[in-house]
């Protein structure tokens, strides 16, 4: 581009003077340091002139010393502790050249028809958003050869300006076309333009500084001189966190320039298009959040991982659209050529920011093993739905085992099974013609819906079989990374627990019960009455009757879990074919 419009000019000057100011408060923190030494000197040089003498003189001039000595000593290790903080890197899949040639062809062009430098790379990230994220430091920006220019006040090198990363949110590549997906980074890209800037640069270099100091400063150090060692980091941390303070709001507002500037230089490439992308990232993060809460988290609760969530993002919105209104007409956008194909390997890359979805949003390990292993859509009923119905409908039983519950006797027998030589009778409530107790669900509701109901007490013994199982899960270390596919490795986790954003708040036990509940019920319907597990989209697990998703459990299995009534539940089952008096196979 030839010009600038005046928003973009305003910004950029908004931009720049936040900056200036954030340099200035650098400037005032080193002369601050630098005050008692310079008197010192003052001091020092006044008694070797012999300007000044005497006791008192004397006693002055070594207390300001030994003070000046103390604060360079204090500020060497503030600036040190600044220049070597590694500063925050989020968590992403580092995407090279060679495994998406077409993706950086696209976004070089669209650096070119912006006049800005293009990003340094490309990374993904399992999340629906898109930044530039400056990953380089000051120690390993490389100064320039061939390039160096002499500075104006004589000779000094400059160091080469790097490009930041673009992180791309793997969700638009899967839902968006082409054409919209390069609406939606244009305004991303022409960040890049300022982050040149050598002014607003070292402004975020300075600011990142004390963001990792003070990060650093809070870790708890190793080792048996751990308080001797907290006073310096603690006396570090709460200078960094002071000048951070100061910087904040400057901080702030050069971001909020910089976003203006971007936003004005990207109005005259692909404006119209972006209008509908948009429209598209809103429809994407609805489709996105519901796949990962419904249909991916009880994966990982069974130890078991999606490995193509942004394949499955596609179904789940092409469902909302089937069923919203709203959104009715974006499927047809689906005949255009997918953002998706600008990568070399698609499923690669999918499988990649799959995996680090669950260790973000669930905190799971960060390779597979026996105990934590993918899974594909096709295999998701029958390894994920029918074995968390059976693990919880044996939960549910093994807790009614210990609260020393046993199903009385009652009628004639009703089903007689077995072979081989073996003939068992089962009574109506799930006990044996010997008195042993049987898993069938005639014993869960005869509990619930009993005289002397026993919800509550169930419910308590089931957040507490559930919470002590969690706690005897084999914990992962908070620190590791995963490599890339070129071999190199970030070490993004840091010291934060996982996950990092954890998607639902812990369940009450009232909702375990009414899940364990109707997961019994699942576990009947298809031992019984000829159901299947299934997988709907939006919903995640679901029950199907002669092919048809049946969502109308939810209502009878509250009315028995809140209310003790057993009515609605019992007409849902004999609609549906259910025995409540067959055993039901637990894993």
């Amino acid at each position: 581009m030839s010009g600038t419009g005046t928003g973009e000019e305003l910004g950029a000057q908004a931009a720049r003077a936040r900056a200036l100011a954030l340099l200035r408060i650098r400037s005032r923190a080193t002369a601050a340091a630098l005050l008692p030494a310079a008197v010192a000197v003052v001091l020092l040089v006044a008694a070797a002139q012999g300007r000044i003498g005497g006791g008192g003189w004397d006693a002055l001039r070594w207390a300001v010393t030994a003070c000046a000595a103390v604060v360079l000593l204090g500020a060497a290790a503030v600036s040190v502790a600044i220049a070597r903080a590694r500063p925050a890197v989020s968590p992403t899949v580092p995407l090279s050249e060679q495994a998406a040639p077409d993706l950086y062809r696209l976004v070089r062009d669209l650096a070119d028809r912006l006049g800005v430098p293009a990003p340094s790379a490309i990374a993904l990230t399992p999340d629906c958003d898109s930044w530039l994220e400056d990953r380089t430091h000051r120690s390993a920006q490389p100064v320039e050869n061939s390039a160096t220019r002499p500075a104006a006040s004589g000779g000094r090198r400059h160091r080469a300006p790097v490009a930041p990363v673009l992180v791309i949110g793997s969700p638009f590549l899967w839902w968006m076309r082409v054409a919209e997906l390069r609406a939606v980074l244009a305004p991303v890209v022409a960040g890049t333009g300022p982050a040149a800037h050598p002014d607003i640069a070292a402004a975020r270099r300075f600011v990142r500084g004390l963001d990792g100091a003070v990060a650093d400063a809070a870790v708890a150090a190793p080792g048996g001189f751990t308080r001797l060692r907290r006073l310096p980091r603690g006396l570090v941390g709460w200078i960094a966190r002071l000048l951070l303070r100061s910087c904040r709001g400057h901080a702030a507002a050069m971001e909020r320039g910089v976003a203006a500037a971007a936003s004005e230089r990207a109005q005259a490439v692909d404006y119209g298009l972006r209008i509908a992308a948009q429209e598209q990232v809103g429809l994407a993060y609805a489709g996105w959040d519901r796949l990962l809460t419904r249909v991916a988290l009880p994966a990982w609760r069974m130890g078991r991982w999606p490995s193509r969530l942004d394949a499955g993002v596609v179904s789940a919105l092409t469902e909302l659209s089937r069923r919203d209104r709203l959104a009715d007409g974006f499927t047809s956008r689906l005949g255009e050529r997918p953002a998706c194909d600008l990568l070399e390997e698609p499923g690669a890359a999918d499988e990649a920011a799959s995996l680090l979805a669950a260790r973000l949003f669930h905190g799971g390990p960060a390779e597979t093993g026996p105990d934590w292993s993918p899974v594909d859509w096709q295999q998701y009923p029958e390894e994920v739905v029918d074995r968390k119905w059976r693990t919880e409908a044996a939960r549910l039983l093994r807790v009614l085992d210990a609260m020393g519950v046993r199903p009385t006797p009652a009628g004639g027998p009703d089903e007689t099974v077995g072979g081989a030589g073996t003939v068992r009778a089962f009574g109506a409530h799930g006990v044996d013609a010997v008195g042993v107790a049987v898993p069938t669900l005639a014993r869960v509701v005869e509990q619930l819906s009993g005289p002397d109901g026993r919800g509550e007490e169930l419910a308590a013994g089931i957040s507490a079989a559930v919470a002590r199982e969690e706690a005897a899960a084999p914990q992962q270390p908070p620190a590791g990374s995963p490599a890339s596919s070129d071999g190199d490795a970030l070490d993004f986790w840091g010291t934060d627990p996982l996950p990092l954003f954890p998607l639902q708040p812990p369940r009450t036990g009232t909702e375990l019960l009414a899940d364990h509940v109707a997961a019994m019920v699942c576990c009947a319907a298809v031992d019984t009455a000829g159901a299947a597990p299934g997988l709907d989209w939006l919903d995640g697990p679901a029950l199907l009757v002669d092919g048809e998703r049946r969502a109308d459990l939810g209502s009878p299995v509250l009315s028995l879990v809140e209310d003790g009534d057993a009515g609605p539940l019992r007409c849902w089952l004999a609609s549906v074919g259910v025995r409540t008096d067959k055993p039901v196979r637990l894993v």
